[in-house]
């Protein structure tokens, strides 16, 4: 257990901070261009992969009941990165759309924007994550800014209302069904984590008796941001930026589905009958000890304890071993990226899910309705 006054100083911290070594390397790609444009996702994916295999994994935790005083240099990094990215993103926009349109050809701009999406999915949506579990409500504003420059501002509601609550049952569209590849499953989720979002918040101001339309539904506060980033981008780079924004918006949101994706793949909470389940234990979620990934992820692949105690700062987030949770054999990074292979996928995957199941459902002798996901709805 590594104490409060420990956890506290910046050489704790400071590897937390590697991210935004990410920033000038994606000035770097717009300013020279050539082959520096894919430096950003050859960065993200090889090198911090490279990274895990030489630092290995990292299982101290950190002690729980540290206060906030001793977590300043944690929270600065969630909160400095948000004005950071934005100024980045139309930096960029104005940069390729204006000075750098004479030495950028339209494939190097292509292919640096979509080094711009795996920042903004899998450094910006992460943070955004992070701040919207906070109390402050100025933390929680940010996480909603962060989300409208990628478009993508319901993952707010639906990751609180629905995803938290529901996680391991029919009703939470993001828990990866054993089998499902993630080329099914990525427009299934973008299709009905829209819907879910809306119709949680929907049906909490019907409980207040409110219509949808009542300005307390936060899809009025989302459609704002993303409006105003879109006509930002416009009048920053005209067509031409709004189209880069749209498609660095796409990457982030195929980067934040590939993480969702791999971090229930399988794992279903079990039905007690009647439309209950049991309770979410560490289980439910895959963990992942991999030291440089969690430096880069701010501790998301401890992601076994996020949802056993959401309301842990990154920094405290608990790493739990093999005989209390299910372990991944590499870290997010190369385990994204043989998710878009299926088979491969599969084959790494489906042994350790039937390993999963024979250790803590032993019982269980038909998961056909866990695997099609048609047990009762939770109530």
């Amino acid at each position: 257990m590594i104490p409060a006054k420990e956890v506290a100083r910046l050489s704790r911290a400071l590897p937390f901070w590697m991210s935004f070594l990410l920033v000038p390397v994606a000035v770097l790609g717009a300013v020279h261009g050539g082959w520096t444009v894919i430096l950003l996702p050859v960065i993200t994916w090889y090198f911090f992969s490279l990274l895990d295999a030489f630092l290995g994994l990292y299982t101290e935790n950190a002690d729980p009941a540290t206060g906030e005083r001793d977590l300043y240099w944690y929270r600065a990094i969630t909160l400095v990165w948000v004005p950071v990215q934005f100024v980045l993103l139309f930096w960029m926009i104005w940069y390729v759309t204006g000075p750098g349109d004479a030495h950028l050809s339209a494939l190097e701009t292509v292919v640096l924007f979509f080094g711009m999406g795996v920042v903004t999915g899998t450094i910006g949506i992460n943070y955004s994550h992070e701040l919207m579990h906070q109390k402050d409500r100025g933390e929680r504003f940010l996480g909603d800014v962060l989300l409208a420059m990628v478009l993508y501002s319901h993952f707010r509601s639906e990751h609180l209302l629905v995803h938290h609550r529901y996680v391991g049952t029919p009703r939470d569209p993001v828990t990866a069904r054993y089998n499902e590849g993630f080329h099914r499953f990525f427009p299934r989720v973008l299709r009905q984590c829209w819907q879910s979002a809306f119709r949680a918040e929907r049906d909490m101001l019907a409980r207040k008796s409110r219509a949808w339309t009542d300005a307390r539904n936060p899809f009025w506060r989302y459609w704002a941001l993303q409006g105003g980033m879109i006509v930002l981008a416009v009048l920053i780079g005209g067509w031409a930026g709004l189209g880069l924004f749209l498609w660095q918006a796409f990457v982030a949101v195929w980067q934040l589905e590939l993480v969702n994706y791999i971090e229930h793949y399988g794992l279903t909470r079990k039905h007690l009958g009647e439309g209950k389940y049991e309770h979410v234990h560490p289980r439910h979620s895959w963990n992942a000890a991999h030291r440089a990934s969690n430096w880069l992820l701010i501790n998301l692949q401890r992601h076994s304890d996020h949802h056993y105690k959401p309301d842990r700062r990154f920094a405290l987030l608990q790493n739990y071993g093999a005989e209390e949770a299910p372990q991944l054999p590499f870290g997010y990074p190369v385990m994204t990226m043989a998710a878009m292979v299926p088979r491969l996928w599969r084959r790494v995957m489906n042994p350790r899910v039937r390993r999963w199941r024979q250790m803590y459902y032993p019982e269980i002798a038909d998961w056909r309705p866990y695997d099609k996901a048609t047990n009762p709805a939770p109530r």
